[in-house]
């Protein structure tokens, strides 16, 4: 088994600003202790991994980024649902999650699907949202952004997700995108007769500038295209998850 290094986890300052005092961090598969089609840092229950295996990768991801505790993980289910976490939660059914309490750290999972991390600029709030096309087109950005106080103060993260050369959808699902906005248009390029390679980091800015935030960093790398760095369900099917967390730290509430 090799050991974790927490430098890979990490977002750089160079990919995100962060407010003073919150923690943001997104795996790649590297460092676990999961073989074979999960290799190796899989941190999902429901993929068919061995199980020791899965706890082990946990317990090393919240040593290695020296968590406050365990990360709430969510029961996804590809909608625009939100759980407002206070702590103590156990895997509630969700694609979002929220908090203002310092300590609890909010996660996500993602083998191609968006994840999207939020920070208000005060520090005081944060949030994670698992953004697949059905959740987006869905509204669950915009459902996040509704637990802020004011959307135009935050700053967003684009975590890494399938890219536009790899993301192969149907006319429904360009459909549906540019019924509810017709700039969505932009975001797809025909790829044969009913096909299009679809832009979910440029659908996620739309949205996201939509409802007024300015500051969205990262994007740009590709899960599908990328099989030594990263987990994709669209490639191999059977395969691991990588995971997306922000937090607050104790130590600088009430200051």
């Amino acid at each position: 088994m090799t050991t974790m290094n927490p430098i890979e986890a990490r977002i750089r300052s160079r990919e995100w600003h962060l407010p003073p005092g919150v923690r943001a961090a997104s795996t790649t598969r590297a460092g676990g202790a999961s073989e074979g089609n999960w290799a190796s840092l899989n941190l999902a229950r429901h993929v068919q991994d061995d199980p020791v295996h899965v706890e082990a990768n946990r317990e090393r991801l919240v040593r290695a980024l020296g968590l406050p505790g365990e990360p709430v993980w969510l029961n996804q289910v590809h909608a625009a649902q939100v759980a407002i976490l206070k702590g103590g939660e156990k895997e509630p059914a969700a694609d979002a999650a929220f908090t203002r309490v310092p300590g609890v750290v909010c996660a996500i999972m993602t083998a191609d699907c968006l994840p999207v991390l939020f920070a208000d600029q005060s520090g005081g709030a944060v949030a994670a949202a698992h953004a697949g096309w059905r959740g987006l087109a869905g509204g669950v950005l915009e459902a996040t952004l509704e637990c802020f106080d004011d959307p135009t103060r935050l700053t967003a993260w684009l975590g890494p997700a399938i890219g536009p050369t790899a993301f192969q959808v149907g006319d429904e699902v360009r459909e549906v995108f540019i019924a509810h906005d017709s700039a969505a248009q932009d975001a797809f390029k025909p790829d044969g007769a009913g096909h299009w390679l679809a832009d979910i980091y440029q659908l996620a800015r739309q949205r996201l500038s939509a409802m007024g935030v300015t500051r969205i960093q990262g994007g740009g790398r590709c899960t599908f295209s990328e099989p030594e760095r990263y987990f994709s369900y669209r490639r191999d099917r059977k395969t691991g998850r990588m995971a997306s967390l922000i937090w607050i730290e104790e130590e600088t509430a009430n200051e």
